[in-house]
């Protein structure tokens, strides 16, 4: 299991000083890797979660955001080893050959230390600014990775499908890895669970709560063996609520926050359900500084 930090890409403080010390850090502690995340804006309006909370006033901080490809080339020059994670790239807001060329850059720029989180997004004006319905959503996500992963494959690249069709080309750079860096998908109903195995993918979740993320995981590695692919193939990406503290928080505390000594208990129940790679953002501040709890951590992670 690799522990890793959400990178400070956000708000008025965010800056690339910050983002590349951040990152830097990161690596000389030990962490595994740094995760970027995307925003394309923050409306005035306020706004429901995916329809999953009661509409508040969108965080303050989306008003800066920056591109997290471009984010993870710059963090790739700055860094040797660390795994550069997305978490997540709304897909079907960027036609599929572009996104799949700019993924392929930042793979090679980085010697292949990509691992791509996507999503299909949930914000209504979100998908207005982007031009895209967000009918698109489902069997649209799906055909959008496919004509990804299409060109990736070898040359000559053709896709045709019913949104995207990609005529007869060569399409380079391909990524290090024969047919792209490992993908995980956003995902939490039974029904994108599904589609994330089917697809050959993993997931990343936020975790709230203990049992949704144990059914999840154990739903992924089921949809997976149903649809004939190895379930121990597919990543597991868990991202943390709130950071790691220097005092043991209360018994109603959200799983993967309090102190090291909770949060490596905490730990120990993600190694028996095969988690990957953790997450963690910085908290207040937003410092590079703020890293010690997590290079204290390693010396307990599975």
């Amino acid at each position: 299991m690799e522990l890793g930090v959400l990178l400070p890409t956000t708000g008025p403080a965010a800056s690339p000083e910050v983002i590349a010390a951040t990152a830097e850090q990161a690596e000389r502690v030990g962490l595994g890797s740094v995760w970027v995340q995307e925003r394309l804006l923050r409306p005035p309006a306020d706004i429901s979660y995916g329809g999953l909370t009661p509409p508040a006033p969108a965080p303050a901080e989306w008003a800066v955001v920056y591109d997290p490809l471009e984010t993870l080339a710059y963090v790739a020059a700055r860094t040797a080893r660390i795994v550069l994670g997305t978490s997540v790239v709304a897909a079907l807001f960027h036609p599929p050959v572009v996104l799949a060329r700019r993924i392929a850059t930042v793979d090679r720029l980085s010697g292949g230390r990509l691992l791509v989180g996507l999503g299909q997004g949930w914000m209504p004006q979100e998908f207005e600014a982007a031009g895209v319905p967000m009918s698109r959503r489902g069997a649209g996500f799906e055909e959008h990775v496919a004509a990804m992963r299409a060109v990736w494959g070898p040359d000559p690249v053709s896709f045709r499908g019913r949104l995207h069709t990609i005529g007869e080309s060569q399409i380079g750079p391909k990524p290090v890895r024969r047919g792209g860096p490992p993908l995980v998908v956003g995902a939490t109903t039974e029904k994108a669970i599904g589609r994330a195995a089917r697809l050959g993918a993993g997931l990343t979740l936020a975790v709230y709560r203990w049992d949704d993320l144990e059914g999840a995981v154990g739903g992924l590695r089921y949809a997976a063996a149903e649809a004939g692919r190895d379930p121990s193939a597919l990543p597991v990406v868990a991202q943390a609520n709130g950071p790691v503290t220097d005092r043991d928080l209360g018994a109603d505390r959200l799983p993967l926050t309090g102190s090291v000594r909770q949060v490596a208990a905490d730990l120990e129940r993600l190694a028996k359900l095969n988690v990957d790679h953790v997450y963690w953002p910085l908290g207040e501040g937003r410092r590079a500084d703020r890293l010690g709890p997590l290079a204290e951590l390693r010396s307990a992670c599975p």
